[in-house]
């Protein structure tokens, strides 16, 4: 790995939603989100439902138009330029493959359309020699090539949607929470095609996840959001051995451990609902549920700061 392939820079998505008489409300999805991505790097971005976390990887891809920030892919800012020469380099693995994939189309017009649309072979036979490699990758064959979404598993489908993304042979791959909606029996088939590819290919990964034991086997590194923002970044094993937010270490707390002698005592549970993005909390918008919470977190939003090297949080008590 070296340089940079993605940089985001205070990048922010909020969605306008109706409010009263002259107020206009917005929901802050993402509230000013930096990062950077390494080239052949898997980097994770992990968080509760509603963080923001799918969102900021579709704002990335310009999937949404960001209200603000810049996006900096291998050198250039693509926050407002015409995407479609980048549309080859950056593609998406979504979450839910009954619902990615067109019930209409054969698998081979799947993994083919990208091909079309980008206009990327001269013949017909060329265009079939790429989407049987592209399948075989994945680990599906020629037979499947003429059957329809419906007619496959969970985990065949997704595979179907990952040789989708690879039809172009981009260099960046978001992949939105792309076993959530998997039987737990196969999502390490999944997770292990994903590490094999990046392997095999050099891909680099924004892998969005809830579930930290995911994360932590195919990452590099890891960004852990709250409410729209980042709490921490660290790279895999800092982040599990040495949590500094305090979010964080409740996350990392309830993880389950396979042994039931194991205490209950240590588990950190978070009081209260996580406030709503449309009218967030002054300062940090985790002191609501947070046990060491002061006067200054109200009145002031922490920034980003290093505790070690790679290792970084927003929070007051650092």
């Amino acid at each position: 790995m070296s340089g940079n392939l993605l940089e985001i820079k205070d990048l922010k998505q909020y969605f306008p939603i109706s409010g009263y008489g002259f107020r206009k409300l917005s929901l802050k999805a993402v509230d000013g989100v930096s990062f950077s991505i390494k080239k052949g790097e898997a980097f994770g971005l992990v968080g509760e439902s509603g963080c923001g976390k799918s969102t900021t990887g579709r704002a990335i891809l310009r999937l949404y138009e960001p209200t603000d920030g810049r996006i900096i892919f291998d050198g250039t800012d693509i926050t407002h330029v015409n995407m479609k020469p980048y549309r080859k380099r950056m593609q998406i693995v979504f979450q839910d493959p009954y619902s990615s994939l067109n019930p209409r189309m054969t698998v081979g017009d799947i993994v083919g359309e990208p091909l079309d649309i980008n206009k990327t072979y001269k013949t017909k036979a060329e265009r079939q020699e790429i989407i049987i490699e592209r399948l075989n990758l994945v680990g599906l064959n020629t037979e499947h090539m003429n059957r329809y979404p419906h007619e496959f598993s969970g985990g065949q489908r997704q595979r179907i949607s990952i040789a989708r993304a690879l039809a172009l042979n981009p260099e960046f791959i978001v992949c939105d929470e792309p076993i959530s909606a998997l039987d737990v029996s196969i999502q390490a088939q999944v997770i292990n095609k994903f590490i094999e590819l990046q392997r095999e290919l050099g891909l680099t990964y924004l892998f969005i996840a809830h579930d930290l034991s995911v994360v932590r086997y195919i990452s590099n590194r890891i960004a852990v959001m709250y409410l729209g923002r980042v709490a921490e970044l660290a790279d895999s094993d800092e982040l599990f051995l040495r949590p500094a937010h305090p979010y964080t270490q409740a996350l990392l707390s309830v993880i389950p451990v396979a042994d039931p002698q194991a205490s209950k005592q240590d588990r950190i549970i978070l009081e209260g609902e996580t406030p709503s993005p449309i009218s967030p909390p002054s300062g940090c918008t985790f002191r609501n549920r947070c046990r060491f919470a002061t006067q200054k977190c109200a009145d002031a939003v922490p920034i980003m700061k290093e505790i070690s090297p790679g290792h970084e949080t927003a929070c007051h008590l650092y």
